[in-house]
């Protein structure tokens, strides 16, 4: 999967305008928010908790355009509970955020 996260950047910065702090600010809740969608997913032992965890992070993908996580996201709503490469995809998408947040950050 080739990683953008321009249409991501883009969001944020239209939610944020000139506003560097906000727009920082905002890049943390969106990786706040994956990551804790990201541990109900690894903790879900049943088909509807793996299910409401994929649909939020799918929604919050969708919600700021982060199509890399929408796809991986797809991938884990239509996966088993459990399923140890949807997990890995999710977990990766959101790595490479991670690195991206903490570059934008040291170059600050």
């Amino acid at each position: 999967m080739a990683f953008n996260h321009g249409a991501l950047d883009a969001t944020l910065a239209a939610a944020a305008g000139d506003d560097a702090v906000l727009l920082r600010e905002l890049r943390a809740a969106f990786l706040e928010s994956a990551t804790r969608q990201l541990d109900l997913l690894k903790r879900a032992r049943c088909d509807g908790n793996w299910h409401v965890a994929a649909m939020r992070l799918k929604g919050l993908a969708a919600s700021f355009h982060a199509e890399d996580l929408l796809q991986a996201a797809e991938i884990a709503l239509h996966a088993a509970p459990g399923e140890p490469m949807a997990i890995r995809e999710v977990e990766g998408v959101i790595a490479r955020f991670t690195r991206a947040h903490n570059r934008d950050i040291a170059r600050r």
